[in-house]
């Protein structure tokens, strides 16, 4: 099963919390009990979903933690995959 180019959880945050709630990045930052400037990296894209991040936008906003870290997967195998023949992997026997 091929993916294709997953949106960033930046992306996903804004997309369908942010814009509709009329949150800015500092009032959100509050609502998570973090920076500005950590809100602002993972909007942008600047930045990843960590574990803790997670559980932080899980309590703030309703999706489970577990979907915002899928989230975070699938955007970054997608990436990963114009790396994969310079990987120099070598498929080992079964």
């Amino acid at each position: 099963m091929k993916m294709y180019n997953p949106p960033h959880p930046g992306e996903i945050l804004y997309e369908l919390w942010l814009q509709p709630l009329n949150l800015t990045i500092t009032q959100a930052a509050k609502k998570l009990n973090v920076t500005r400037k950590t809100v602002s990296a993972l909007v942008n894209g600047k930045t990843g979903v960590s574990p803790e991040m997670a559980l932080r936008l899980e309590l703030a906003f309703g999706k489970s933690a577990e979907s915002w870290l899928a989230a975070q997967s699938s955007y970054d195998l997608w990436q990963l995959e114009s790396k994969r023949d310079s990987l120099g992997v070598h498929r080992v026997a079964a």
